[in-house]
C-alpha cells in the first residue's frame, strides 16, 4: 500500500489494554520545556503506541521495550522539578499514554497530590474522545486526572504544522473537566487557529 493511503490502527472498545501492552517503560523524560502544552512543562515520554501512525513524529517510542522503566527516583525528580515556581506543568505523551496507565495514573495522583490544581496536567493520545469514553476503567481514571487532553490520531493528509499543539487538524485541544461535567466535549478556551 503507498505510504500516503496508509491510515492509522483502529482499535475496538477496550480491544488494548494497557495490563497486557505496557511495560511501564519510559522512552524520555524532558523538564523545562515549552513545546509540549502551554508554558514551561515537564514532559513525560512513554514507550508503547499501537495506532502505529504514518507519519509518527516519534516512532522509535512506539515499541513497548524502548528507553528504561519507570522508577520511583525518576517519579521524585519529576515531583521536584515540578515544584519550581515557573513550571506550570506536567504533560503525558508517547508512545501513547493510555496504553500506559499503570506509570500514568501513578505519576499524576502523585502531582495532584503534591500541587492539588496549582499545576495543569495535559496528555496527548491517539484515541479520539467519544473511543475512551466506551474504553477500560483505568483509560477513565486516567482521563479523569487530566486538565487538557489532545485527542485523536495524526493524520498525514491532515498534517499542519501551523496549528497551535496539534500535528494535524483533526486532533482536538480539549478541556477535561468541563468536558466530563457536561458530558460532551468542550475545546480548549484559549485555542488558537
Amino acid at each position: 500500500m503507498p505510504q500516503n493511503t496508509k491510515k492509522p490502527n483502529n482499535p475496538m472498545p477496550k480491544e488494548w489494554l494497557a495490563k497486557d501492552h505496557s511495560l511501564g517503560y519510559i522512552a524520555s523524560y524532558k523538564p523545562f520545556n515549552f513545546v509540549d502544552g502551554e508554558g514551561v512543562r515537564c514532559s513525560l515520554y512513554v514507550s508503547g503506541c499501537l495506532f502505529n501512525c504514518p507519519g509518527c513524529y516519534n516512532k522509535i517510542a512506539q515499541n513497548f521495550h524502548f528507553g528504561h522503566p519507570y522508577t520511583q527516583e525518576l517519579e521524585d525528580q519529576i515531583i521536584k522539578d515540578m515544584s519550581e515556581s515557573y513550571v506550570q506543568g506536567l504533560t503525558l505523551l508517547g508512545g501513547e499514554p493510555f496504553l500506559n496507565t499503570q506509570v500514568c495514573i501513578q505519576l499524576c495522583k502523585r502531582v495532584r497530590k503534591e500541587f492539588g490544581h496549582d499545576k495543569d496536567i495535559w496528555s496527548w493520545t491517539g484515541y479520539k474522545w467519544d473511543e475512551l469514553m466506551k474504553e477500560s476503567d483505568d483509560k477513565l481514571e486516567l482521563l479523569s486526572l487530566l486538565d487538557i487532553l489532545v485527542d485523536d490520531r495524526f493524520m498525514l493528509d491532515k498534517k499542519d504544522l501551523t496549528l497551535q499543539f496539534r500535528g494535524s487538524s483533526n486532533q482536538r485541544i480539549i478541556d477535561v473537566p468541563k468536558s466530563l461535567a457536561q458530558n460532551e466535549v468542550v475545546i480548549w478556551d484559549k485555542l488558537v487557529r
